[in-house]
């Protein structure tokens, strides 16, 4: 499901991990998005995988990526580049009529790289004035300071540091529903290495 729905290009070791150990039907869970979260991760850590930071980091966008889905916010562009927003890979991105795009940046951890994540906000900022910023991320400690920076002015690319695992994070994906996202127009606004739309789970869907 995960390669029909072009989540993933090939069925590398994430793949294999979140379909043989996580979730392979995960169009089906109606689990709350916190509550998915916390279930997923818990079967990545119990699936005695050995684990690593980039499979962690691999994973946990798998999570957030068939998250949206399953809810319905779609298109999601995924590895996605901006027109006029140079050297930067946003981890995924969503767009609207009213606000442009929606930066979404996914950390397991976070340490010192909000720095990057704000700096890549700033950058999507100065082309796309209206656009929003968010940095979602398994880590408490660090979600809560980046939070504070953010509200001290410290920070100020990123709208919202977010606990995954948290009701806040429950907010949000309700906040976003209420949202129309669309295809950018003419001009080649996101380029996406992959992106998923509705009719995309449709078809995958189809029996």
């Amino acid at each position: 499901m995960l390669k029909k729905l072009g989540i993933v290009k090939t069925k590398n070791k994430g793949y294999k991990v979140f379909m043989e150990h996580i979730a392979p039907d995960f169009l089906d869970n109606t689990m709350i998005p916190s509550e998915y979260v916390k279930f997923c991760w818990k079967k990545y850590e119990t699936s005695g995988v050995p684990r690593t930071n980039s499979l962690n980091g691999t994973i946990f966008e798998l999570i957030i990526a068939t998250l949206f889905v399953k809810e319905g916010l779609v298109p999601l562009h995924l590895q996605a580049q901006v027109a006029f927003v140079p050297n930067v890979n946003f981890d995924a991105i969503l767009y609207t009529n009213e606000t442009g795009p929606i930066g979404l940046s996914l950390k397991t951890s976070l340490r010192e790289r909000y720095k990057q994540a704000d700096l890549e906000a700033i950058a999507l900022k100065y082309v796309h004035r209206k656009a929003e910023n968010y940095l979602l991320t398994m880590d408490a400690i660090e979600a809560g300071m980046v939070s504070n920076k953010i509200k001290n002015g410290d920070v100020l690319g990123l709208n919202q540091a977010i606990l995954t695992t948290s009701d806040e994070f429950d907010k949000f994906i309700d906040e976003l529903k209420k949202k129309k996202f669309v295809s950018p127009g003419s001009v080649e606004i996101i380029k996406a290495s992959r992106t998923i739309t509705s009719d995309d789970i449709a078809a995958a869907c189809k029996k």
